[in-house]
This record gives C-alpha cells, sequence and structure tokens, in this order.
C-alpha cells in the first residue's frame, strides 16, 4: 500500500470584530484552543472594540463532535497524524487570511498575533516560518513548541516583542513548563515579558487591556 497526496481547496470560517477602514490603527489575528470554536472565542476581545481595531479569529479547519456522535462540535488544530501536512496547510491558511486583511487596512496597521492553548503552538510554528512579518506575538496558556525550526525561527522572532500570559490557577501551566518555555525562547534570541493574572485555562479582560497598552 502506497500513500499519496492532492491538494484540494477547503472552506475556512472566520469571524470578525470591527469593520475595515482607514481609522484602523490595529489588527489582531487570533488563535483559539483545542476544542473551542471561532465566533465562541473571539467574543473574549470584545472590550478590544473601539472603532480602531479589527480583531479576526480564524477557525481551525478540523472539527469534531466534543461528546460521543452529536452535540457540541469543537474544532483542533491537528493532531500527531500527518503532523507535518497540517502544519503546511496552516500556514498556508493564516498567510492568506492575514494577507486579506492587510489589503483593506492602511500599509502603518500594527499587526498583533494572539495563540491561546493549542493556538499557541499554532502561530509559533506559522511565524518561525518567516512568511510574514508582524509587530507582537502574545502566548496565551500555550506551550512554544520544541520542533520550531531553530534556524529560520531566530530571524522571525528577531526584535519582535513576545508576551507570555498565563493564569495562576491554569492546570495545565506549572513553573516547570514555564522555565521550559523561557529556555526554548532563550535559543531563539526571545526574552519573554511575561503577565499572570488571578484564574484559570481562559481569558481575562483586564489583563488584555493591559497587554495592548504595555507590549
Amino acid at each position: 500500500m502506497n500513500e499519496h497526496r492532492l491538494t484540494v481547496p477547503r472552506t475556512a470560517r472566520f469571524y470578525m470584530l470591527g469593520t475595515p477602514s482607514e481609522k484602523i490603527t490595529d489588527l489582531w489575528i487570533v488563535c483559539h484552543g483545542y476544542g473551542q470554536l471561532a465566533r465562541y472565542f473571539l467574543r473574549h476581545f470584545a472590550p478590544l472594540d473601539n472603532g480602531r481595531t479589527v480583531v479576526v479569529a480564524p477557525e481551525a479547519l478540523s472539527r469534531f463532535y466534543l461528546d460521543g456522535f452529536s452535540g457540541r462540535v469543537g474544532a483542533t488544530w491537528m493532531t500527531k497524524e500527518d503532523r507535518l501536512a497540517e502544519i503546511d496547510d496552516q500556514a498556508a491558511y493564516l498567510n492568506l487570511l492575514l494577507k486579506t486583511q492587510l489589503q483593506q487596512l492602511p500599509a502603518d496597521v500594527r499587526v498583533t498575533i494572539v495563540g491561546f492553548s493549542q493556538g499557541g503552538a499554532t502561530v509559533s510554528r506559522w511565524l518561525a516560518t518567516g512568511t510574514t512579518h508582524v509587530h507582537r506575538l502574545i502566548l496565551w496558556a500555550a506551550s512554544f513548541p520544541e520542533d520550531i525550526d531553530f534556524t529560520a525561527g531566530k530571524a522571525a522572532f528577531q526584535n519582535l516583542p513576545v508576551a507570555i500570559v498565563y493564569g495562576t490557577q491554569d492546570e495545565f501551566i506549572t513553573p516547570k513548563t514555564v522555565q521550559k518555555k523561557e529556555q526554548l525562547m532563550a535559543e531563539l534570541g526571545i526574552n519573554p515579558t511575561i503577565y499572570t493574572f488571578e484564574g484559570g485555562h481562559t481569558l481575562h479582560s483586564e489583563t488584555l487591556l493591559k497587554l495592548d497598552k504595555e507590549l
């Protein structure tokens, strides 16, 4: 038995806060975590909807039932199966999404990328390809992937402000995991700013606004 590949068109779904115009100063691309859907995830970013900011939430291409064979549906960016092809597909998807948004916005718009949980690994791999330029990266309750291409990544992340954010009661984040993430980033020349808040594995509106102001 031989494996074969065929590249096919896909319909990707995304949701948006704000309206593209010449008044927009900031574009945020925000990638959800495992088992989430973009329309619900985007609600966490409502505090940024100020008339000068557009927030775009792409949805991962693979959907599944969260419990059994019916009911609530979630999406995932990838699994271990055929992972390299999925990583390439993600990069192509996000590059096209960013390109289409920038075509509608002023040339000097500031681009912020947010990856929450599984979405953090997704955006890190995407940016490490060095195929796009952004201004800020926020990894929220996210693990920095160990399979980053460190040769390309050093150039991609050079001079890029990076923030690591997590809740102090996040069951997936421990001092050991934070230390490991910082070590990986150090190898890429990344010196992240750490933000914490009282809470679990979720977003936090006050911290979000603080990041927007300080990072």
